[in-house]
C-alpha cells in the first residue's frame, strides 16, 4: 500500500536532482580546474602524519597510491577526490530512497529502484567522462560510486522515522 506523499518527498527528489546536477558540472570539468593541491600546500604545510602515510600503499585502477608515487600532496588529494564521489553517491542514493519510499508500496522495491538510479547515474557520469579530453572514465570509480550509494540507500531504509516506530511497539489490548 502506498502511503501519503508529503511535500518533503518532493524536495528529497529534488535534492537528487541537484546532486546529479553538480556532478554533471563537475564531471564536465578538467582535473587541472578542479585542482586543490595549491590549497593543500598551504594547508598542510610540514606534511603532517606523513610517517604514518608513507606506509600506505595501493592499486587503484592499475596506478600505485602512495606517497613515494604521487608525492604527499597528490596521496591526499587522491583521497579527497575518492572521497567525495563516495559523498556525492551516499547522497544521491539516500535522496533517491527518501523521495520514493512513499510512492512505492514495497521498501525493497523503492530500495532497488534508488540504487538503481544511482548506479545507472554513476555508469554514464564515468561513460561521459570517457568522452571529455581532459578525463579519465573509470570502471573502478563506477564501483566506488555504488559503494556509496549502496551505503546512502541502507542507512535511510534502516532509518525509518520516529512515528513509524511507535505504531509497530503498540499493543492492542
Amino acid at each position: 500500500m502506498n502511503r501519503k506523499v508529503r511535500p518533503i518527498d518532493n524536495v528529497y527528489l529534488l535534492l537528487a536532482f541537484g546532486v546529479m546536477a553538480l556532478l554533471y558540472y563537475s564531471s564536465s570539468m578538467g582535473y587541472e580546474d578542479q585542482n586543490v593541491q595549491p590549497l593543500l600546500h598551504q594547508w598542510l604545510e610540514g606534511e603532517p602524519l606523513s610517517g604514518l602515510f608513507e606506509r600506505i600503499e595501493f592499486m587503484y585502477a592499475g596506478s600505485e597510491v602512495s606517497v613515494a608515487a604521487r608525492g604527499y600532496i597528490g596521496f591526499i588529494e587522491f583521497f579527497i577526490r575518492k572521497g567525495a564521489h563516495f559523498v556525492s553517491y551516499f547522497l544521491l542514493g539516500l535522496f533517491w530512497f527518501l523521495g520514493l519510499r512513499n510512492r512505492m508500496a514495497q521498501p525493497w522495491l523503492t530500495f532497488l529502484v534508488a540504487l538503481l538510479l544511482s548506479v545507472g547515474y554513476a555508469s554514464f557520469d564515468e561513460l561521459r567522462q570517457a568522452f571529455h579530453p581532459k578525463r579519465t572514465a573509470l570502471m573502478e570509480d563506477v564501483m566506488l560510486d555504488t559503494a556509496g550509494a549502496l551505503v546512502g540507500v541502507v542507512i535511510a531504509l534502516l532509518a525509518r522515522p520516529k512515528g513509524r516506530r511507535r505504531q509497530k511497539l503498540r499493543f492492542r489490548s
